[in-house]
């Protein structure tokens, strides 16, 4: 590691105290996560055997807590655990179950669920902690834009000299097959982020949240006459960095953003919803083949559909061997993976779903599945379709959209971004929030209040 990769890594911890010092909470942490992750290197520090690895977004979250500490001491005492955490407490519970169903021993599995909380759970409590309500949404919403605007000079000069800024700066690869890099007679910009497919769904949920806010009128208010160039500009690059499955995921968002509100209902994104849950009920079972999928991709792109074939192929044999341990999966240390009679790994794991499913079963399948799609879910039963175009829920929409679009990517990529986890724990309490609220406003006209239950009142109509 160079000097400037240490002294980055191990200064973001003050910058993100600096940042607590400097603005209100909750824009501190918005800022410390999408700055961390567009900007510091993909770089990793291991201390102890069974303590997570020191990474950019560790280093995020240890910058928060600290500042909690610090400048914010009585926030942690606001959480309160409701029923739609459980998908996450399940999920940081799977590790501890499938290493010691395989035999494993506890210690590995306390190890394991360790780094599945850093990596998932600090981000997740901390967006149920800072990002409460509606306007912290658009706070955050307002993050990925202008995150993804940031990164446009960046993709463009990448576009044009190939991925070589992080090696520039930080003076090493983030990924060192470069031949992922080239990708339509052109190069696919990597900036400093591990991979050129992380870029493409980051530029694409930008160009998503964008182009929503500004259909609503949220980022006209903000930035006036600049808004349309500005959107113009993300989805201009989301095109150049040549990651057509990204593309076309935030061109299906925006589509059924725009359905949502012609028809004022909720099967459009509730088909979003359930899209990723058909795929991973259909491919393990063996229902679903996808050969149909490749032959009409093969119409149009040749060299994508064997892409795609390629993938599939590595699923079919990974799922037969998920099945012999199909509830809790086989744990860790690569036991999912498929090996030939000389010990010689031959499986390719690409989505994360697949990873999952082999390592942590139908168990840690269905809670991870729970931890991205029960927000957007809430979301959409709190706030009804015909709002999702006001200015001030707009925002939100777009990030529930966009979550269900990172589930469904998750499907072929194994592309781990906290920052949709952080928008997960948000939008869970801004959710419950709008519950509470509903729960404790003035009785309308009509009703009258009969009882208390818990604190809460009990309404009936009176005739």
């Amino acid at each position: 590691m160079t000097p400037l990769v240490s002294l980055t890594m191990f200064g973001w911890i003050p910058v993100v105290l600096f940042l607590f010092s400097r603005y209100p909470a909750r824009r501190a942490v918005i800022i410390a996560f999408v700055g961390a992750w567009c900007f510091l290197p993909n770089a990793s520090f291991k201390f102890v055997s069974g303590i997570p690895e020191y990474t950019k977004m560790s280093a995020t979250c240890l910058g928060v807590l600290l500042g909690m500490v610090i400048f914010d001491s009585e926030r942690l005492s606001r959480l309160e655990f409701a029923s739609a955490d459980a998908p996450m407490l399940l999920w940081l519970a799977s590790p501890f179950l499938s290493s010691v169903s395989n035999g494993l021993g506890a210690y590995d599995g306390v190890s394991a669920v360790f780094r599945q909380f850093v990596t998932w759970g600090l981000p997740y409590f901390i967006g149920r902690l800072y990002l409460t309500d509606l306007a912290a949404m658009t706070d955050l919403a307002m993050g990925f834009f202008l995150g993804g605007l940031a990164y446009v000079p960046l993709c463009l000069l990448e576009i044009r000299i190939s991925p070589q800024l992080h090696r520039m700066l930080y003076g090493f690869y983030a990924h060192p097959d470069f031949a992922q890099n080239i990708r339509m007679g052109g190069y696919r910009p990597m900036v400093f982020m591990e991979h050129g497919l992380m870029v493409g769904m980051w530029m694409a949920g930008a160009a998503l949240v964008g182009g929503w806010c500004l259909a609503s009128g949220q980022l006209k208010q903000l930035f006036g006459g600049r808004a349309l160039p500005m959107v113009g500009i993300v989805f201009v690059t989301t095109v150049l960095v040549k990651s057509m499955g990204a593309l076309g995921l935030a061109l299906l968002g925006l589509g059924m953003l725009y359905a949502t509100k012609w028809a004022k209902s909720k099967v459009f994104v509730m088909v979003l919803v359930l899209l990723p849950l058909m795929y991973i009920a259909t491919r393990s079972t063996g229902v679903f083949s996808g050969r149909s999928v490749v032959d009409a991709i093969a119409a149009v792109q040749p060299d994508r559909a064997a892409s795609l074939q390629f993938r599939l192929d590595n699923e079919n044999i990974l799922l037969e061997k998920a099945r012999e341990r199909m509830l809790l999966g086989w744990g860790g240390w690569g036991r999912a993976r498929v090996y030939n009679d000389l010990g010689e790994d031959i499986s390719v794991t690409d989505g994360l779903w697949i990873i999952v499913f082999g390592n942590h079963g139908l168990f840690g399948l269905l809670a991870l599945s729970g931890v991205m799609l029960l927000p957007p879910a809430l979301l959409l039963r709190r706030y009804p379709p015909a709002r999702w175009s006001d200015p001030d829920v707009a925002p939100s929409a777009a990030l529930a959209v966009l979550l269900t679009l990172y589930m469904t990517d998750c499907l072929l990529n194994a592309m781990v971004n906290p920052m949709f986890v952080l928008v997960a724990g948000g939008m869970t309490s801004a959710a419950l929030a709008q519950a509470e609220n509903r729960a404790t406003s003035p009785l309308p006209a009509g009703a009258a209040e009969v009882a208390t239950t818990g604190g809460r009142r009990v309404r009936t109509r009176i005739l």
